[in-house]
């Protein structure tokens, strides 16, 4: 029994303890039953009465306290509750086996969401306090903001609105549920030298808000992307004849100076579904490999509704190619095979004429695979598909080839273009990349035979900073970064390529790949 510490349970402990025991000894013992001991007793028993109609009394206001809310304190109301915790971990007991569940009294249960919300793919590249730094100024961006993707009100109401659009290819656009698409006619879109589009108002396209512009894009990128985003157009003529591109001719001479159609520069327009072409440019020069052709999206009055198109570079310098499979040497997948394994050019050996080398070096074979595999560009590798599962829209199966996988020594090679000047290296175009191809239909034959791997490129992937540097780059371009949703839309798009990049760097690992440095 513990000895109470308020001066009115002393009391009243003190006089219990005397009250008890005399109260015992009165009626069990066999004494007689004296007018002093009868006084006492009933002295003794009025008190132990006194007391128990004081604990009645206390324990009222707790069972009653449910019913008189208006009669609260304004303290009592506000008071907090700091055991209650707030992010819904508080719930009922389990039931029992009986299917009964114990539920103490006076307990309230409260839940504030039966599941915590997550997101469907933990992304572990960028922490969200580190995207904070790229946040830009609601009005316009003083000179010193870092460049990166933009987090006004307005633009992320527009990304919550748009969808990633789709990447498509082949000709059947109906099913894909596409709108089709046109040249529009009039408004002076003819060749010749009369003036077609003047130059565009209200600022660049290429939006820099930092001092300099991210370190992977040189000074002659940023100048032609400036070229080929703000330049008036002086004519439109066919690429090729009876091809739906067309190539924009521009005014004036970029700084530095642009490949060049005759006296001006020009660039090659393609369809709105190729959109990809803007995102592969980027990521080419993140990773390290500096092999595509500067392109921007762009708004052309030529096209109809108003989308925007890739626009791309016209390169002059580019071998010419045949009409069959758009390469400036003839490959087939066998020779390619052959070639890979003799490893051509590389440490300065100068290949036996036995060995049956082109003039192209080893690792450009090496580069050019991790970029189709991070995009699943099949058109230059595996035109005929053969290495995944198609989709009735592609257009090998448009064309019959996927039939023609039974003899894939055969197949020839498509896109293997180099420039005139330096038949060393490659040049990526037409770079058709699609981020719809699920992870268990990746196209695996693009790494067939490849046994080394850029080590810029693959430094950039384990460095889980590519989210960060596409969000920085892609930002650039304007006109993209809006067609495809603002940042909400480009996340999805980096989504797809990081979870192949994990996928293609536990491939380089179970495979013994090596990582070398390829600077030539």
């Amino acid at each position: 029994m513990s000895c109470p510490d308020q001066p009115g349970q002393l009391l009243n402990w003190f006089l219990s303890s005397l009250c008890v025991p005399r109260a015992r000894k009165l009626w069990s013992s066999r004494r007689p039953r004296t007018r002093r001991n009868l006084l006492l007793g009933t002295a003794c028993a009025i008190y132990l009465g006194f007391l128990v109609s004081q604990a009645g009394r206390a324990s009222a206001p707790h069972g009653g306290r449910a019913r008189q809310g208006p009669h609260w304190s304004r303290a009592t109301a506000e008071a907090p509750f700091p055991e209650i915790p707030l992010d819904g971990t508080l719930a009922p007991p389990e039931a029992q086996g009986n299917g009964t569940t114990l539920q103490p009294n006076n307990v309230v249960y409260i839940t504030l969401r039966s599941k915590r919300s997550k997101p469907a793919s933990i992304r572990g590249t960028v922490k969200p306090k580190r995207r904070k730094k790229y946040a830009l100024a609601s009005q316009a961006p003083g000179p010193g903001a870092l460049v990166g993707p933009s987090l006004r009100p307005q633009e992320a109401a527009r990304a919550a609105e748009a969808e990633v659009a789709g990447h498509v290819r082949g000709g059947n656009l109906a099913q894909a549920g596409e709108r089709p698409w046109g040249w529009r006619q009039g408004l002076g879109a003819r060749g010749g030298d009369a003036d077609v589009q003047g130059p565009r108002a209200g600022g660049s396209n290429i939006r820099i808000y930092s001092e300099s512009a991210p370190s992977w894009l040189s000074g002659d990128d940023i100048g032609r992307m400036r070229l080929l985003a703000d330049g008036a157009v002086a004519g439109l003529q066919p690429a090729w004849p009876g091809g739906r591109a067309r190539l924009l001719l521009l005014e004036g001479t970029g700084r530095p100076a642009a490949p060049a159609c005759g006296p001006s520069p020009c660039g090659l327009l393609k369809q709105p579904l190729d959109m990809s072409e803007v995102f592969a440019f980027h990521l080419d020069r993140i990773l390290g490999l500096n092999r595509t052709l500067p392109c921007v999206s762009r708004k052309s009055e030529f096209i109809q509704d108003g989308r925007p198109c890739p626009f791309i570079l016209w390169d002059s310098s580019l071998s010419p190619t045949s009409n069959e499979t758009h390469s400036s040497l003839k490959l087939t997948w066998g020779t390619y095979q052959q070639l890979l394994k003799q490893k051509c050019w590389q440490n300065g050996r100068v290949p036996k004429p036995e060995w049956g080398c082109t003039e192209i070096h080893h690792h450009e074979w090496s580069k050019m695979a991790l970029f189709d595999f991070l995009l699943q560009i099949y058109n230059r590798l595996d035109t005929n598909c053969c290495g995944f599962r198609p989709r009735k829209e592609d257009a090998c199966v448009q064309s019959g080839r996927r039939l023609k996988c039974e003899n894939q020594d055969a197949v020839a090679l498509a896109h293997i273009v180099q420039r005139k000047q330096d038949p060393r290296h490659l040049v990526f175009i037409d770079n058709q990349g699609f981020f719809d191809r699920s992870e268990d239909n990746l196209n695996f034959k693009l790494l067939e035979g490849i046994k080394e791997f850029p080590e810029s490129a693959v430094s950039v992937l384990k460095s889980q900073h590519l989210r960060q540097k596409l969000l920085q780059s892609l930002f650039l371009d304007k006109v993209y970064w809006e067609s495809q949703g603002g940042r909400q839309g480009i996340e999805k798009l980096i989504d797809v390529v990081e979870q192949r990049a994990r996928i293609l760097l536990t491939y380089i690992n179970a495979h013994g790949a090596k990582v070398l440095p390829m600077n030539e």
